[in-house]
């Protein structure tokens, strides 16, 4: 089925959405333009450029597409942003020494935004912070994508290849447990090649279930380890590798389809001919489609604890013998019994628990929930959940700001999503076809 669903978004894109009037007012399906751009703001002397002429000459460039991940966005960030239009962007977390050059323009809302710094770093990517960035971007009601921007250490010295496989691990990891169960985005300034034997750029994709277009669309297969580099003639075809890298994931609530992949696109260049960057934008193109079969909500609270998704530990939806909610002054916990037994359960061991069991051919149909501050953070502070059957469950003290899932006709609720530590601090809901 998901075959089918990702066969069925790139036919759409294919025929350029003929009926893109229909599209634009449903919310199940899309298109999405991407870039990721090294916009080398160091300041100027130390660039390989001349940004403080090139910076405003490029932002207006990237208005043609929704999600535009920038790396090197250092002393000239203002000007950036003075000639750009998109409505969502980062806040700069400062000039080179004191930020990570690491920002993102979207025309999609986004929440959850954080950036990590590297653990490791070698040479002179030590003299400013760099890490990486991830946020949660919202295309539509429920459809949400993880998005991640990175700048690993540069060069290929022992020491900056130590220094990069470190970084490239440490993103896997965190990728492996901040977006269990989503679909994810990667754009980077990655400094790495596959044909170079002593990175990990391989790592990162087979480890996360990642897809190069790229590779998927122009080469067919990565090029070898050890291998020599596909260097970049002038001006580029797609043909060659950059270190700029797209990476993607779908997932069973999200399909995401590669439709296009271009190197040196959107003319970003001065009036002699000249890039404005020492690096090639990199645009790829996807359709998406939210699942036929299990999907997502939004959802509320606040952007505190881990981030869980019910469908990293159920992907094939098992049908629900009941669930387990752990309450007292606030909400504690929730988990959910598979009919295998099995608990997935999230949050803290606070609070009293009290488990509801499902009968026969009964689904959850709907969760009210409230939210509130506590200790000068937003969290749950309780959680209905109501049946098919009109039984409920209830844990928690409720609050005046309230919210109600309803599942759905033909379909229920089988899982939760959201983000935990010792308690609930938000939550959502999987809804699964009946």
């Amino acid at each position: 089925m998901l075959h089918q669903r990702r066969t069925l978004v790139s036919l759409g894109i294919t025929f350029g959405l003929a009926c893109a009037g229909i599209a634009q007012a449903q919310t199940d399906v899309g298109v999405l333009d991407v870039l990721t751009y090294n916009v080398a703001g160091l300041p100027e002397g130390l660039s390989s450029g001349t940004p403080a002429t090139n910076t405003a000459l490029l932002a207006p460039k990237l208005a043609p597409y929704g999600l535009v991940n920038v790396q090197e966005d250092f002393n000239y960030h203002a000007t950036l942003y003075a000639g750009d239009a998109h409505p969502y962007r980062t806040a700069t977390s400062g000039g080179a020494a004191f930020g990570d050059g690491l920002n993102t323009l979207s025309n999609y809302p986004f929440n959850d935004f954080t950036r990590v710094k590297w653990n490791q770093c070698n040479g002179t990517d030590c003299l400013t912070p760099k890490g990486f960035s991830y946020m949660r971007v919202r295309l539509a009601d429920g459809v949400l994508l993880d998005v991640y921007n990175a700048h690993p250490n540069a060069g290929v010295e022992a020491g900056d290849l130590s220094a990069r496989r470190a970084n490239i691990g440490q993103l896997s990891q965190f990728i492996q447990t901040w977006s269990a169960g989503n679909a994810v985005l990667v754009m980077m300034d990655s400094n790495t090649r596959y044909t170079r034997s002593d990175d990990n750029i391989r790592e990162l994709i087979a480890s996360n279930g990642l897809t190069d277009p790229w590779v998927e669309l122009i080469k067919g297969a990565a090029p070898a380890a050890g291998a020599a580099p596909l260097l970049c003639g002038t001006p580029p075809t797609n043909s060659c590798e950059v270190v700029d890298k797209i990476l993607y994931r779908d997932a069973p609530q999200l399909t995401l389809v590669a439709n296009r992949y271009q190197l040196d696109g959107g003319g970003f260049y001065d009036s002699a001919g000249k890039p404005l960057s020492d690096h090639y934008p990199l645009h790829a193109q996807f359709g998406w489609a939210v699942g036929d079969r299990l999907r997502t909500s939004d959802q509320f609270g606040g952007p505190h604890g881990v981030p869980f998704n019910d469908l990293a530990g159920n992907p094939g939806v098992r049908p629900l013998s009941g669930v387990t909610l752990r309450g007292g002054a606030r909400l504690d916990g929730v988990g959910v019994i598979l009919d295998s037994g099995k608990l997935l359960a999230h949050g803290g061991s606070g609070g009293q628990a009290t488990t509801l069991s499902l009968g026969a051919n009964e689904t959850l149909s709907s969760a009210t929930f409230t939210v509130g501050k506590y200790n000068d953070r937003t969290r749950l502070f309780s959680l209905s959940l109501r049946t098919n059957k009109g039984r409920s469950v209830q844990v928690g003290s409720p609050t005046s700001e309230s919210y109600t899932l309803s599942a759905p006709s033909g379909w229920h609720i089988a899982g939760f999503t959201g983000r935990a530590g010792e308690e609930i601090d938000k939550l959502g809901v999987v809804y699964a076809k009946d």
